[in-house]
């Protein structure tokens, strides 16, 4: 059992001598700190190192048919780090330099070995020893953070090109290392505008970036994500980026958002069809009294009446759709397939693609997404974007992509074409009743793709650019089998 406070040292020296010497010196000078054992041959000295129950081990060079060099090899095959100081009869600078690539922390010639000389290399080689072991330690904590954090963390240098990335950054971005680390920070970022931004802030005096941005992953699918990033290491220019995926929950904040502005849309709609029903109901009945009175048999009042007769039946009508696109009715769940119901939507379009001689680029999840879904609302929806944007594109020149894919929660499919685009500020409206750039038409499309899109307990979001062309994406939940 060891002694408490005081150092265990082990001597492997066939010289009993030398052991006697070693015992001496270290009693002189510190007779309160190391106990020190000695074994005679090289197989005794393997058999107490796997015993690992010393703090130090002193190794003669010499040790019969083995050399201390063998011993240090066997502390690396048993993978056992300790301190190892190398004794040897004569000062040979190879010998030196063999012992410390073999990992000896310290060599010593005994014929110049003093109390004071002994004492102070033990004292080092323990000192420095528990030194590199606190380092390891530390450096095995956070490269264990590093590795098994769920948060993407991004080492950048001075120029951004990033340098090191955690497992997390690799599987989220769908990176390969090589590909990643010949990249720069900047080309992570989907919306250009904010790149700029972003070195500026994170090259100025405060050097610290804590904001949302958008990224884009390889495969081009975007993320939300909560950016910290700040100056690392001054001297040498390292940034260290602490990315956290918010996805999932700026796509909830979305989809509420979309539901709680429906849900007012719905009462508007409903306040606005009893407050325009009731006195257009009295305006028909009246126009149709007024029709049969002898005022009437005149040919202007008569085109008037029926003007008047015409119209309120085309606010009729129009109320009613408005009913219709925001009113929660009841769906015929069954699970489908994403895929059949893309290509039944675009055969229901085929007629229009062909005269317009419109493109289709299809990139579809294999095996097929399954969702939860009532196939005749789903097609609405779908067949009212894919018209949208047929008539956005030119003639001969249109390209319709459809592209579907999942993840563990979400089956997701993208809409896109390479149209006219819409304008950041009609964006914002695009979804709104009555919202529309056709000459003909009502307006409420979107409005219907919505609530279809909503009911399905699902998301829908657009992105568009003027000239460049709009894209829809469309989220629902995984149809999960029982």
């Amino acid at each position: 059992m060891a002694t408490i406070g005081k150092k265990h040292i082990l001597m492997i020296d066939d010289d009993e001598d030398d052991f006697f010497l070693v015992n001496s010196l270290l009693q002189d000078i510190s007779p309160d700190q190391y106990v020190l054992q000695w074994v005679s041959s090289y197989k005794e000295g393997l058999l107490a190192i796997e015993a690992r129950a010393h703090d130090l081990y002193l190794v003669d060079y010499r040790l019969g048919a083995h050399t201390g060099i063998d011993v240090l090899h066997h502390f690396r095959n048993l993978g056992y780090k300790a301190p190892v100081i190398l004794f040897t009869g004569k000062g040979d600078y190879h010998i030196d330099k063999e012992a410390m690539q073999a990992g000896a922390a310290d060599y010593l010639v005994k014929s110049e070995i003093n109390a004071a000389l002994l004492e102070r290399a033990i004292r080092y080689t323990l000192d420095k020893f528990n030194h590199l072991l606190a380092i390891e330690k530390s450096e095995k904590r956070y490269f264990s953070i590093f590795e098994k954090s769920n948060d993407l963390i991004l080492l950048a240098d001075c120029e951004h090109k990033i340098v090191a990335a955690n497992p997390a950054a690799l599987n989220v971005l769908n990176y390969g290392e090589e590909e990643l680390y010949s990249s720069h920070l900047q080309g992570l970022f989907a919306e250009e505008l904010v790149i700029k931004e972003f070195l500026e802030q994170l090259c100025s005096e405060e050097g610290v970036v804590q904001k949302e941005y958008v990224f884009r992953r390889k495969s081009g699918q975007q993320l939300d994500v909560m950016m910290n990033a700040s100056l690392l290491d001054e001297k040498k220019q390292l940034y260290l980026c602490i990315i956290q995926d918010i996805t999932a929950r700026k796509r909830k904040e979305r989809e509420k958002q979309q539901q709680e502005k429906f849900a007012i849309t719905g009462r508007i709609a409903r306040l606005i069809a009893h407050e325009v029903r009731n006195p257009l109901t009295n305006i028909l009945l009246a126009v149709s009294q007024i029709k049969t009175e002898p005022v009437a048999e005149t040919e202007d009042a008569q085109l008037y009446l029926d003007i008047m007769e015409r119209n309120c039946h085309r606010i009729n009508h129009l109320v009613t759709e408005l009913l219709q696109s925001t009113r929660m009715s009841e769906l015929n769940m069954l699970p489908m397939g994403l895929n059949i119901l893309l290509e039944k939507a675009l055969h229901l379009a085929a007629d229009r693609l062909q005269l317009n001689n419109i493109a289709v680029v299809k990139e579809l999840c294999q095996p097929d997404c399954k969702i939860l879904a009532d196939e005749d609302k789903i097609l609405i929806a779908f067949l009212n974007i894919i018209i949208n944007g047929i008539e956005a594109m030119k003639a001969g020149e249109g390209r319709l992509g459809l592209h579907s894919w999942q993840d563990a929660e979400r089956v997701f499919v993208r809409i896109s074409d390479n149209g006219s685009g819409i304008s950041e500020q009609n964006l914002a409206k695009l979804f709104e009743p009555f919202f529309t750039n056709k000459t003909k038409g009502t307006g409420l499309g979107l409005t219907a793709t919505q609530n279809i899109i909503l009911q399905h307990h699902g998301s829908i979001a657009v992105d568009s650019k003027l000239g460049e062309g709009t894209s829809f994406l469309i989220s629902f939940p995984v149809e999960v089998s029982e």
